[in-house]
């Protein structure tokens, strides 16, 4: 909802029952897809976290998170340097905000192996967790593919697999755990979960759906031929409201509360069907809530 303030994105979740946001930070540069300033989009100012806990406060919502989502690794060090600034930024505005979680992506260089960003990695994101450690703040990774950021659909964020999220962790980094990402690259969501719930702090719903018939003509790896014209269409599976993909939803809210999970479940709206204009977007919100509410204790 980039196009809403932070007054009517409140109301809205509130009218239709949500009791949290996970409030998009990005800042505001040109028009870059996929990305909403509801708050820091010109620097952070206590004017404007005043603002964002009135709006909260004004409709009993609580904040769940900060979402600032940049390549951390990206291969242009001025890219990278803003990336990194502005994240410390947003520790900034969380501590101020009651210590809430920030959701980033530890992202890659997509000109060099795994294991040399993995190196690289651990030489310059964890400073990050330090300073916000030292400020009551967790940083935690979505386990989002990103494979729109890699030229051939491969992985641009290095904490896609439970074997990657053990890495992350010894470097201080917690987990913003999403089923939808898992469901397509053939993982068992909530077999990967399992193990794992202590050291999830927020946990995404989103939904996927796979086309095998589709699969077969493209293969994992997805569209190529015509790759240039949208790196995100990998052709055999789209992300879906949840309870329209093939994720377990009665599995998936129980493994986490089975492994004590106590935070938020929050809708990350990115299905086809349900977007394109704010009617439908507003629709595949309270589609989701009407197919989760079910199954969460208030």
């Amino acid at each position: 909802m980039p196009e809403r303030d932070i007054e009517e994105i409140a109301k809205f979740a509130s009218e239709v029952g949500f009791e949290a946001l996970e409030i998009a930070s990005w800042p505001q540069i040109a028009n870059r897809p996929f990305t909403a300033s509801h708050i820091g989009g010109k620097g952070f100012t206590d004017e404007e976290i005043e603002r964002v806990q009135k709006a909260l406060a004004d409709n009993n919502l609580e904040l769940s998170a900060l979402a600032f989502y940049p390549n951390n690794l990206d291969p242009d060090p001025e890219e990278r340097e803003l990336a990194h600034n502005h994240l410390r930024a947003c520790i900034d505005a969380a501590q101020k905000l009651g210590g809430v979680p920030v959701g980033t992506f530890i992202g890659r260089d997509p000109n060099k192996s795994v294991l040399e960003n993995m190196e690289e990695a651990e030489e310059v994101l964890k400073p990050l967790v330090d300073y916000a450690g030292e400020r009551g703040v967790k940083l935690m990774i979505e386990n989002c593919v990103m494979e729109g950021w890699h030229p051939d659909g491969g992985p641009g964020n290095l904490a896609y697999s439970p074997e990657l999220w053990e890495w992350i962790f010894d470097m201080g980094f917690y987990l913003n755990f999403d089923p939808s990402h898992l469901l397509w690259l053939g993982i068992d969501p909530i077999e990967a979960l399992r193990p794992y719930v202590d050291r999830v702090i927020h946990a995404h719903a989103k939904d996927a759906q796979t086309f095998p018939d589709k699969l077969n003509r493209y293969g994992f790896f997805g569209v190529q031929r015509t790759r240039d014209k949208d790196p995100w269409d990998m052709g055999w599976w789209r992300y879906r409201i949840p309870g329209l993909g093939d994720v377990d939803w009665v599995r998936y809210v129980d493994t986490l509360y089975e492994g004590g999970f106590d935070g938020v479940l929050s809708v990350e709206h990115e299905d086809p069907v349900w977007g394109g204009s704010p009617e439908l977007v507003d629709a595949g919100l309270r589609i989701a809530y009407q197919n989760l509410r079910p199954l969460v204790v208030k």
